[in-house]
Protein backbone atom coordinates (compact mmCIF):
# COMPACT_ATOMS: atom_id res chain seq x y z
CA UNK A 1 0.00 0.00 0.00
CA UNK A 2 2.83 2.57 0.80
CA UNK A 3 5.62 2.88 -0.78
CA UNK A 4 8.74 4.88 0.07
CA UNK A 5 11.49 5.20 -2.24
CA UNK A 6 15.13 6.97 -1.86
CA UNK A 7 13.50 10.01 0.83
CA UNK A 8 15.64 12.90 1.17
CA UNK A 9 14.53 15.98 3.37
CA UNK A 10 17.19 18.88 4.53
CA UNK A 11 16.03 21.77 6.60
CA UNK A 12 19.20 24.01 6.23
CA UNK A 13 22.60 22.80 6.63
CA UNK A 14 20.66 19.08 8.83
CA UNK A 15 19.98 16.50 6.29
CA UNK A 16 16.78 14.62 8.76
CA UNK A 17 16.16 12.34 5.69
CA UNK A 18 18.62 10.45 4.09
CA UNK A 19 17.73 7.92 1.09
CA UNK A 20 14.73 6.41 3.39
CA UNK A 21 13.80 3.09 1.91
CA UNK A 22 10.37 1.28 3.03
CA UNK A 23 7.55 -1.03 2.18
CA UNK A 24 4.00 -0.97 4.33
CA UNK A 25 1.99 -3.95 3.40
CA UNK A 26 -1.94 -3.98 2.94
CA UNK A 27 -3.20 -4.22 6.39
CA UNK A 28 -0.22 -4.36 8.31
CA UNK A 29 0.98 -2.18 10.88
CA UNK A 30 4.39 -1.11 10.71
CA UNK A 31 5.54 0.97 13.80
CA UNK A 32 8.66 3.01 12.89
CA UNK A 33 10.96 4.09 16.54
CA UNK A 34 13.98 5.75 16.85
CA UNK A 35 15.24 8.48 19.23
CA UNK A 36 13.50 11.64 19.62
CA UNK A 37 14.26 14.34 16.93
CA UNK A 38 15.43 11.37 14.69
CA UNK A 39 12.33 12.66 11.72
CA UNK A 40 10.21 10.51 12.45
CA UNK A 41 7.24 12.79 12.74
CA UNK A 42 8.77 14.48 9.58
CA UNK A 43 8.46 11.19 7.87
CA UNK A 44 5.12 10.61 8.48
CA UNK A 45 4.40 14.46 7.48
CA UNK A 46 6.12 13.33 4.01
CA UNK A 47 3.70 10.10 4.00
CA UNK A 48 0.37 12.23 4.48
CA UNK A 49 1.77 14.83 1.78
CA UNK A 50 2.01 17.51 4.49
CA UNK A 51 5.69 17.95 3.39
CA UNK A 52 7.25 17.75 -0.03
CA UNK A 53 10.76 16.02 -0.15
CA UNK A 54 14.21 17.77 -1.54
CA UNK A 55 14.07 14.14 -3.61
CA UNK A 56 12.50 10.39 -3.64
CA UNK A 57 9.44 9.33 -4.13
CA UNK A 58 6.16 7.67 -1.86
CA UNK A 59 3.88 5.95 -3.40
CA UNK A 60 0.40 5.34 -2.17
CA UNK A 61 -1.36 2.30 -3.64
CA UNK A 62 0.44 3.33 -6.73
CA UNK A 63 0.42 7.12 -7.15
CA UNK A 64 3.55 8.97 -6.22
CA UNK A 65 1.83 11.17 -3.71
CA UNK A 66 5.00 13.92 -3.95
CA UNK A 67 4.04 14.94 -7.52
CA UNK A 68 0.06 15.10 -6.22
CA UNK A 69 -1.07 18.96 -5.75
CA UNK A 70 -4.34 20.45 -4.65
CA UNK A 71 -7.16 18.40 -5.44
CA UNK A 72 -5.26 15.15 -6.23
CA UNK A 73 -3.42 15.37 -3.34
CA UNK A 74 -6.80 16.37 -1.21
CA UNK A 75 -8.16 13.01 -2.48
CA UNK A 76 -5.50 11.16 -1.95
CA UNK A 77 -5.38 12.24 1.37
CA UNK A 78 -9.09 11.08 2.26
CA UNK A 79 -7.43 7.51 2.42
CA UNK A 80 -5.86 8.69 5.67
CA UNK A 81 -7.10 8.94 9.34
CA UNK A 82 -4.29 10.71 11.69
CA UNK A 83 -3.77 10.79 15.56
CA UNK A 84 -1.28 13.64 16.28
CA UNK A 85 0.67 13.70 19.11
CA UNK A 86 -1.57 15.71 21.03
CA UNK A 87 -4.99 14.24 19.30
CA UNK A 88 -5.43 17.91 18.01
CA UNK A 89 -9.04 18.13 18.80
CA UNK A 90 -10.74 21.55 18.36
CA UNK A 91 -11.52 22.87 22.15
CA UNK A 92 -14.54 25.19 20.97
CA UNK A 93 -16.25 21.82 19.81
CA UNK A 94 -18.40 19.56 21.50
CA UNK A 95 -17.16 15.41 21.00
CA UNK A 96 -19.55 14.81 18.73
CA UNK A 97 -18.22 17.99 16.11
CA UNK A 98 -15.09 17.20 16.49
CA UNK A 99 -15.29 12.90 15.31
CA UNK A 100 -17.84 14.25 12.71
CA UNK A 101 -15.26 17.16 11.64
CA UNK A 102 -14.79 15.47 8.49
CA UNK A 103 -18.04 14.02 7.40
CA UNK A 104 -19.35 17.95 8.25
CA UNK A 105 -16.82 19.28 5.90
CA UNK A 106 -16.63 16.40 2.82
CA UNK A 107 -20.30 14.88 2.69
CA UNK A 108 -23.80 15.70 2.43
CA UNK A 109 -24.98 13.09 4.84
CA UNK A 110 -27.91 14.06 7.21
CA UNK A 111 -27.36 15.38 11.05
CA UNK A 112 -29.02 11.51 11.97
CA UNK A 113 -26.85 10.02 9.81
CA UNK A 114 -23.53 11.38 10.94
CA UNK A 115 -24.53 10.71 14.48
CA UNK A 116 -25.37 7.66 13.99
CA UNK A 117 -21.63 6.98 12.97
CA UNK A 118 -20.10 9.01 15.26
CA UNK A 119 -21.67 7.22 18.66
CA UNK A 120 -20.47 3.81 16.47
CA UNK A 121 -16.88 5.45 15.89
CA UNK A 122 -17.22 6.58 20.20
CA UNK A 123 -18.78 3.20 20.81
CA UNK A 124 -15.74 1.59 18.89
CA UNK A 125 -13.10 3.15 21.70
CA UNK A 126 -15.08 2.69 24.23
CA UNK A 127 -16.51 6.02 24.87
CA UNK A 128 -20.74 6.35 25.52
CA UNK A 129 -22.76 9.52 26.23
CA UNK A 130 -19.81 11.87 25.90
CA UNK A 131 -20.91 13.02 22.45
CA UNK A 132 -22.15 17.16 24.20
CA UNK A 133 -18.58 17.33 26.00
CA UNK A 134 -16.34 19.91 25.43
CA UNK A 135 -12.84 18.34 25.43
CA UNK A 136 -11.63 20.69 28.19
CA UNK A 137 -13.72 18.51 30.27
CA UNK A 138 -12.03 14.90 29.48
CA UNK A 139 -8.76 13.10 30.68
CA UNK A 140 -5.78 12.50 28.72
CA UNK A 141 -6.46 9.14 27.76
CA UNK A 142 -9.97 10.08 27.04
CA UNK A 143 -8.70 12.58 24.34
CA UNK A 144 -6.76 9.65 22.63
CA UNK A 145 -9.89 8.28 22.90
CA UNK A 146 -11.73 10.90 20.69
CA UNK A 147 -8.86 11.29 18.15
CA UNK A 148 -8.99 8.01 17.59
CA UNK A 149 -12.46 7.86 16.99
CA UNK A 150 -12.36 10.86 14.72
CA UNK A 151 -9.64 8.72 13.00
CA UNK A 152 -11.97 5.65 11.97
CA UNK A 153 -14.94 8.38 11.20
CA UNK A 154 -14.50 8.86 7.69
CA UNK A 155 -13.72 4.57 7.18
CA UNK A 156 -10.00 5.75 6.23
CA UNK A 157 -7.47 2.89 4.61
CA UNK A 158 -4.74 4.21 6.06
CA UNK A 159 -4.20 5.52 10.19
CA UNK A 160 -1.24 7.53 10.81
CA UNK A 161 -0.51 7.54 14.52
CA UNK A 162 2.44 10.24 15.78
CA UNK A 163 3.35 9.26 19.04
CA UNK A 164 0.46 8.34 20.16
CA UNK A 165 0.94 7.52 24.19
CA UNK A 166 3.06 10.63 24.73
CA UNK A 167 2.00 12.32 27.77
CA UNK A 168 -0.53 9.04 29.09
CA UNK A 169 0.90 7.01 32.32
CA UNK A 170 1.63 3.83 31.73
CA UNK A 171 -1.38 1.98 32.28
CA UNK A 172 -3.33 4.11 30.57
CA UNK A 173 -0.77 4.21 27.38
CA UNK A 174 -1.21 0.32 27.42
CA UNK A 175 -4.58 0.93 27.35
CA UNK A 176 -4.30 2.98 24.05
CA UNK A 177 -1.96 0.55 22.55
CA UNK A 178 -4.51 -2.04 23.13
CA UNK A 179 -7.02 -0.27 22.19
CA UNK A 180 -5.17 0.86 18.30
CA UNK A 181 -3.96 -2.93 18.12
CA UNK A 182 -7.67 -4.18 18.81
CA UNK A 183 -8.76 -1.39 15.86
CA UNK A 184 -6.11 -2.64 13.57
CA UNK A 185 -7.50 -6.16 13.94
CA UNK A 186 -11.31 -5.32 13.75
CA UNK A 187 -10.93 -2.84 11.07
CA UNK A 188 -7.77 -4.66 9.02
CA UNK A 189 -6.74 -0.89 8.20
CA UNK A 190 -3.09 -0.52 7.15
CA UNK A 191 -1.63 1.24 10.11
CA UNK A 192 1.83 3.55 10.62
CA UNK A 193 2.83 4.54 13.87
CA UNK A 194 5.87 6.42 15.36
CA UNK A 195 7.35 6.27 18.93
CA UNK A 196 10.44 6.00 21.21
CA UNK A 197 8.25 3.61 23.46
CA UNK A 198 9.53 0.16 22.92
CA UNK A 199 6.31 -0.53 25.21
CA UNK A 200 4.18 0.31 22.69
CA UNK A 201 6.17 -0.59 19.82
CA UNK A 202 5.97 -4.43 20.87
CA UNK A 203 2.62 -4.13 21.10
CA UNK A 204 1.17 -2.56 17.96
CA UNK A 205 3.81 -3.50 15.24
CA UNK A 206 3.21 -6.17 13.01
CA UNK A 207 6.50 -4.73 11.59
CA UNK A 208 9.28 -2.91 13.40
CA UNK A 209 11.74 -0.41 11.45
CA UNK A 210 14.31 1.98 13.62
CA UNK A 211 15.01 5.38 11.84
CA UNK A 212 19.04 6.36 12.47
CA UNK A 213 21.20 9.01 11.01
CA UNK A 214 18.09 9.84 8.11
CA UNK A 215 17.84 5.94 7.18
CA UNK A 216 16.03 3.40 7.97
CA UNK A 217 18.87 0.30 9.13
CA UNK A 218 16.51 -2.08 10.91
CA UNK A 219 13.34 -3.81 9.51
CA UNK A 220 11.73 -6.95 11.30
CA UNK A 221 9.02 -8.47 13.62
CA UNK A 222 8.81 -7.42 17.13
CA UNK A 223 10.47 -11.00 18.01
CA UNK A 224 13.11 -10.40 15.12
CA UNK A 225 13.98 -6.65 16.56
CA UNK A 226 14.66 -8.09 20.23
CA UNK A 227 16.54 -9.96 19.22
CA UNK A 228 18.73 -8.29 16.60
CA UNK A 229 22.40 -8.21 16.85
CA UNK A 230 22.30 -4.59 15.41
CA UNK A 231 24.24 -2.74 18.08
CA UNK A 232 22.77 0.59 17.29
CA UNK A 233 19.27 -1.17 17.60
CA UNK A 234 20.03 -2.91 20.82
CA UNK A 235 21.47 0.21 22.69
CA UNK A 236 17.92 1.65 21.44
CA UNK A 237 15.63 -0.56 22.45
CA UNK A 238 17.31 -1.41 25.79
CA UNK A 239 17.66 2.36 26.68
CA UNK A 240 21.35 2.31 27.16
CA UNK A 241 23.24 5.51 26.72
CA UNK A 242 26.49 5.97 25.14
CA UNK A 243 29.56 5.67 26.28
CA UNK A 244 30.75 4.61 29.86
CA UNK A 245 28.38 5.83 32.75
CA UNK A 246 30.38 7.28 35.65
CA UNK A 247 29.46 7.81 39.02
CA UNK A 248 30.60 10.46 41.73
CA UNK A 249 31.12 8.60 45.19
Amino acid sequence: MIEIINLCKSFGNQKVLDNVNLTINTGETTVIIGRSGCGKSVLLKHIIGLMKPDSGQIFIDGKDITKLYGKALNETRMKFGMLFQNSALFDSLPVWANVAFSMLEHTTRTRPAIMHRVRECLGFVGLEGVEDLKPAALSGGMRKRVGLARCIAFKPEIILYDEPTTGLDPIMADSINTLIRGLHDKLKITSVAVTHDMTSAYKMADKVAMLYGGKIIAVGTPEEVKNTKNPIVKQFIYGEAEGPITRNT
